[in-house]
């Protein structure tokens, strides 16, 4: 959070939303799929995760549009109504 908030004041603002995907809990969720699974649940694990960029790709798609058309509790709430949003 510290160095999102540096970050987010400084002339490189924009890497403020990197800081996030760094894969802190991934690591080690992948590290006790893989010491307690097998390598095939392991890759089961990284294909679902790599299924859960999509509905993030909506949620920045909106942050985006939206960014210049609404306040931004209204980018906020559109964006995570666009990422939960279950399409069937």
């Amino acid at each position: 959070m510290l160095l999102i908030a540096l970050l987010s004041k400084s002339r490189s603002f924009f890497i403020a939303g990197l800081v996030p995907l760094f894969p802190a809990f991934a690591l080690i969720a992948h590290y006790i799929v893989g010491s307690e699974r097998s390598a095939a649940d392991l890759r089961t694990t990284a294909l679902f995760g790599l299924w859960s960029l999509l509905p993030y790709a909506v949620y920045l798609g909106v942050v985006y549009w939206a960014g210049v058309r609404q306040t931004l509790a209204g980018t906020l709430v559109l964006a995570t109504l666009g990422w939960t949003r279950r399409r069937v």
